[in-house]
């Protein structure tokens, strides 16, 4: 009979890519060595090889090994907590800084009510790290950019539509994103996230509609970054249009009209509970919300810049 011991290292193994890594994200302590021999221990009972260690991958009978007991350890906690009635539980929340200093302290204080001793971890992340910490289960849910599938047992649920804008600095005199289209070349200074972010891909997307040629020259690691710069005159930033926020002195949003926007969404791994359900209903009301906002400002005075997400 399989030892459940051993299956759990297994599976933390496999999740985390490696005996090192489960090492760090086990929920108590255990030394490297007694991992590899209880695995060891496992294979040898299995007569099978469960993973290739450099690099790490999972052999097909891990696959189906980590299949069988994946929906047991992930689901452990979430019934755990159910069964205590949520007393003292913990949620794992990961977003960017914008979201987790604006946005989400209204959104949690609503939790707080609805649940007694609800206990927070808050990650500031952007995608595609929000998508490595749900697959290896180091967050229970995200508010992130929607880019492709979500990865098996993850789930999500739209909240808000952002278009992309220009970044500006308030002086320059390009007063409309059009005006840089048809030059020959943009001489203005690109400021931009890595190439594999989903708004520097819908930008280039539609860059390369346009036949256009704007090579970054400022690769930052954060929108904050994006509109400091920008705004500190080193050239023109791409990011996204947030409604309901106060803005900054110093740049001016321009619209990108015909460039793909962003989807955000709340995303959330394994099947929902009271809690999630309850973050997930707060979080479209809210999104909802500063929509009905920020189309009620936008009627009555003229768009400017926003901080970003």
């Amino acid at each position: 009979m399989l030892n459940i011991h051993h299956l759990e290292l297994f599976y933390y193994v496999a999740i985390h890519g490696g005996i090192s890594e489960a090492v760090r994200h086990m929920p108590y302590g255990i030394q490297q060595p007694a991992i590899s021999g209880q695995i060891i221990s496992l294979e040898e009972n299995l007569g099978q090889t469960l993973f290739r260690r450099r690099p790490f991958k999972l052999t097909p009978a891990g696959e189906d090994l980590l299949t069988f007991v994946r929906p047991f350890f992930d689901n452990l906690e979430r019934v755990e907590n159910r069964l205590r009635g949520n007393a003292g539980r913990l949620l794992r929340i990961a977003a960017s800084s914008t979201v987790l200093k604006s946005h989400l302290p209204e959104v949690l204080q609503q939790l707080q009510t609805r649940f007694d001793g609800l206990r927070f971890n808050l990650h500031e992340a952007l995608q595609p790290d929000v998508a490595n910490l749900m697959q290896r289960r180091e967050v229970d849910c995200a508010i992130t950019v929607l880019s492709g599938p979500c990865g098996p047992g993850i789930q999500s649920s739209h909240l808000i539509e952002l278009p992309l804008v220009l970044l500006v600095p308030t002086k320059s005199k390009v007063k409309s994103a059009d005006d840089l289209w048809h030059l020959d070349r943009i001489p203005e200074p690109l400021i931009a996230l890595p190439e594999q972010e989903p708004i520097s891909k819908h930008f280039a997307a539609g860059l390369q509609q346009r036949s256009i040629s704007w090579p970054v020259s400022f690769e930052v690691s954060s929108l904050d970054l994006i509109e400091t710069y920008t705004a500190d005159g080193f050239g023109f930033g791409v990011t996204v249009d947030v409604p309901n926020q106060p803005p900054r002195k110093g740049v001016r949003a321009l619209p990108l009209d015909g460039f793909e926007p962003i989807q955000v969404a709340v995303l959330w791994a394994g099947p929902s509970d009271p809690v999630i359900e309850t973050l997930v209903t707060a979080l479209k009301t809210y999104a909802s919300q500063i929509r009905k906002k920020d189309i009620a400002t936008a009627s009555a005075s003229t768009p400017s810049a926003h901080p970003i997400l």
